[in-house]
Formats: C-alpha cells, structure tokens, sequence
C-alpha cells in the first residue's frame, strides 16, 4: 500500500492564498450583485435575455 505524501508548508499556504483569494472575489461580486441588481436585470430585460433568470 503506498503512503502519501506529506503537502509541504509553502504547497499549503499557496492553496489557502488561492482559496482567499477566491472566496473575496466571489464576495466581491455577490456584493456588487446585490447593489446594483435591479438595473442589471433591467438591462437584461431590455436585451430579451432576462428568461435566462
């Protein structure tokens, strides 16, 4: 059976940078979402891609 292999510290600390990162882009859309969510869909609306929603 074969062991596996210890995740270095910097392996670590790249994918929990990686994850932060992520995780405050997606916070920064979702906000950005919800402030201007109205005229977003408006804007769909008026393009005729608003049944996507």
């Amino acid at each position: 059976m074969k062991q596996a292999q210890p995740i270095s510290l910097a392996t670590t600390a790249w994918i929990a940078l990686g994850l932060a990162a992520f995780a405050a882009a997606s916070g920064l859309a979702f906000a950005s979402w919800l402030e201007k969510d109205a005229g977003i869909f408006m804007s769909l609306v008026e393009a005729g891609m608003s049944w996507c929603f």
